[in-house]
């Protein structure tokens, strides 16, 4: 879904429209996200009421692993409709990365401009070959993330993380449109 406001409708100018709106709604998706810690499976198999609603979401039923599921509920709970995936590697696409895996460049493609509170960060799981985890950036000072994820500890939790432990950082928020005009990687415009 995208948002689209005008700066007549707004009374102010296109830019602060989008960055106040995108600030606006980074404060309530955390909001949605921070109200479920604690939320935890029933028997520690991917499974409970509340984590079958996050899975339930994305079209699945309890019994699969539930991060990005969670991150996808908390953008549906405040008006979007993506992301709605229960694979973390689909949370990537380079054209909202703005943070990379090692050696300081965009994995491609993507949008520079450092990492914010209610981006979304993904780990890159070894064994799995990919990005195995993902949840809710709450706050980055590029030493440590603080995130809200679901399914860590079979719980929603707020974990504190190296940065060096975060392998992609992609934006779901910044899509506004403004005056008919696309924010990068919003998928307005032919960009994917």
């Amino acid at each position: 879904m995208v948002t689209r406001l005008s700066s007549a409708e707004s009374g102010v100018s296109s830019a602060a429209s989008s960055v106040s709106l995108d600030g606006a709604f980074r404060v309530r998706l955390l909001s949605v996200a921070r109200g479920e810690l604690g939320v935890s499976e029933r028997t520690g198999r991917n499974d409970g009421e509340r984590v079958g609603e996050y899975l339930a979401y994305c079209g699945l039923d309890e019994g699969y692993e539930w991060c990005a599921a969670f991150v996808s509920w908390c953008f549906g709970q405040v008006g979007r409709d993506e992301p709605r995936t229960p694979w973390s590697p689909s949370l990537f696409p380079a054209a909202r990365a703005v943070w990379p895996n090692g050696g300081g460049r965009l994995a491609g493609g993507g949008r520079a401009g450092g990492v914010q509170a209610g981006d979304v960060f993904g780990i890159w799981v070894r064994e799995k070959g990919r990005i195995g985890h993902a949840g809710l950036v709450e706050s980055w000072d590029g030493r440590w993330c603080v995130t809200v994820e679901g399914n860590s500890g079979d719980a929603v939790r707020r974990v504190r993380r190296p940065v060096s432990t975060i392998y992609r950082v992609a934006d779901w928020v910044a899509d506004l449109v403004v005056d008919g005009v696309a924010a990068p990687g919003s998928g307005e415009g032919g960009e994917p």
